[in-house]
């Protein structure tokens, strides 16, 4: 059952040389066999490669903390040899000629690419469903989504066709998969991560990210020290140093909820029982209220889907029959807006920084944010609107506590911490100053640890 261990476990095998690389290559690959056609996770799975690439590590020295470990991709990151479809007849199907940074650095590291993992067309929705690949499935529900846009890499992971891979998140597109399916994913700081070989290119900077998805903290942090580091193409990309994080007199500010924006009993419970948690860790925890940030998601809005939106509809213009519903749902709503004047970009711009400013203040007294990531648990394909302790809410309401930390540019990580009475995992959201990851991770691995193990989706 190799394909059941995190990877502090198989790194330990593989260097004792307990077990073979092929082994726990071809573990991974029996275990994508039996479930992906369940799940649909994968866009292509690269089984002779793989394999040829364990032996190869099998027959050579190490070559780096990853050395001989299975990893997956999302399929919005260049792997050389291999076209990144993006869930589009749009993309190119052109092979990528150079790796992304992010799989340039998992190789040097020793991992082995297993395959790369679906999302939906063009990253646009938070349901990982296209043409090309179809619809990915929570292998906790089979009729609910892993979420979206990084929803196969988060679906591959908690299923076990993985122990650890990587996803991009522009509106909580790690996080918000990571939550509905259990598991825990990394949102760093602009720039903390290369974007490099990241597709599509083109959008607002500091708004999205890369970072590592895996089933523990633990195994994040892991992922996290191999990914992280400067790179000179990356704009955004800073040389900021691996330093130990510092938790001595930490305090956490706790939000149950984004402002007024209801949520779902066991998302409250879920906070507050990881509140008790770190209470008894010996953390002080009270309760934070932020001010000035309320517009933030609108601000998202703007950047990520108003702003674009006449160079989305000029993309499939003409062949709009071949555009999926993930991609064109919210299209028109933008469209409906006037186009935005160079005016209102700038305005919109400082009005985001100034926000950014703000909150990053409130938070010398709280260093760190505990809040949920989402309002709701895993939602059954296509659901729209969503009860809640207090009236309905929609999509857009529902991922407020994710996209604000998105345009505000900080680090944020959902950290798997229950299961609630419906059967479906509850994460929570833990937010840091930017920069501020290794406190993140420290943190939510002594969260991980205080909590103890959950359970683990069903098998069909």
């Amino acid at each position: 059952m190799l394909h059941r261990l995190g990877l502090a476990e198989m790194i330990s095998l593989i260097r004792s040389k307990s077990i073979s690389a092929l082994e726990l290559v071809n573990a991974h690959l029996d275990r994508i066999e039996r479930r992906n056609p369940h799940l649909n996770a994968f866009t292509m799975v690269l089984a002779d490669q793989a394999r040829e690439s364990a032996r190869r590590a099998d027959q050579g020295l190490p070559a780096g903390s990853l050395h001989g470990i299975p990893v997956t991709v999302k399929d919005s990151f260049d792997v050389a040899g291999w076209p990144t479809r993006l869930g589009s007849f749009f993309a190119p199907e052109t092979p990528a000629a150079e790796d992304s940074a992010v799989v340039s650095r998992l190789r040097r590291a020793g991992a082995i690419i297993l395959g790369k993992t679906n999302t939906p067309e063009f990253l646009a929705s938070y349901e990982t469903d296209n043409f090309l690949t179809g619809r990915t499935n929570n292998p906790w529900d089979l009729n609910r989504t892993p979420g979206g846009s990084s929803g196969g890499e988060a679906a591959a992971i908690a299923g076990r066709c993985s122990p650890g891979g990587v996803g991009s998140d522009g509106g909580g597109s790690i996080r918000v998969p990571a939550h509905f399916c259990g598991i825990a994913g990394l949102k760093p700081t602009p720039g903390r991560i290369s974007i490099i070989g990241h597709r599509p290119s083109e959008g607002v900077r500091g708004i999205a990210a890369s970072g590592p998805m895996a089933r523990s903290v633990a195994d994040v942090r892991i992922l996290f020290e191999v990914l992280a580091g400067y790179d000179d193409r990356d704009a955004l990309s800073a040389p900021i140093p691996a330093r130990p994080a510092a938790l001595d007199d930490l305090r956490i500010g706790v939000m149950e909820q984004f402002g007024d924006i209801a949520v779902q009993p066991s998302i409250r419970r879920a906070v507050q029982d990881a509140a008790v948690a770190l209470r008894g860790l010996g953390f002080v925890v009270d309760e934070f209220r932020p001010e000035g940030i309320e517009r933030a998601p609108n601000l998202w809005s703007f950047f990520f889907s108003e702003l674009p939106a006449r160079a989305n509809k000029e993309r499939i213009a003409g062949r709009e029959a071949e555009a999926h519903w993930t991609y064109t749902e919210n299209l028109d709503r933008a469209l409906d807006r006037p186009p935005a004047s160079g005016w209102q970009v700038v305005e919109s711009m400082t009005a985001r920084d100034a926000m950014r400013r703000r909150l990053v203040e409130q938070m010398r007294r709280f260093p760190v944010l505990l809040m949920p990531v989402s309002s709701v648990v895993a939602f059954p394909h296509r659901e729209r609107r969503f009860q809640t302790e207090g009236k309905p809410i929609g999509l857009f309401q529902a991922m407020m506590a994710a996209t604000t930390f998105n345009v505000l540019g900080l680090p944020a990580m959902a950290v798997p911490f229950a299961v609630a009475a419906e059967g479906l995992p509850a994460g929570v959201q833990l937010v840091g100053r930017p920069w501020e990851e290794e406190l993140l991770l420290e943190l939510g691995v002594l969260l991980e640890a205080a909590r103890g193990p959950l359970p683990e989706p069903p098998e069909d």
